[in-house]
């Protein structure tokens, strides 16, 4: 992590990307979950799903977003 305390902007740059990252879809997936839990009038099963599916995706985003920084393929 030698990057992180030569460059202390892009340890910022990288926090706060893996933070919107994960808060962003976790919420963007609660969301729909419950629009599609009162269209379907299904209680917490797509709210549920929705959470599930947005953590995944955000992993999912943080990892690439990671691996791109630090360069590894």
């Amino acid at each position: 992590m030698v990057i992180l305390n030569k460059y202390p902007l892009r340890g910022i740059a990288i926090t706060t990307s893996i933070l919107s990252y994960l808060s962003g879809s976790t919420i963007v997936g609660i969301l729909l979950g419950r629009w599609l839990d009162q269209y379907f009038e299904t209680s917490p099963l797509f709210l549920i799903i929705g959470l599930l599916i947005g953590l995944a995706s955000g992993v999912y985003g943080m990892i690439v977003l990671v691996k791109k920084f630090l360069g590894d393929e």
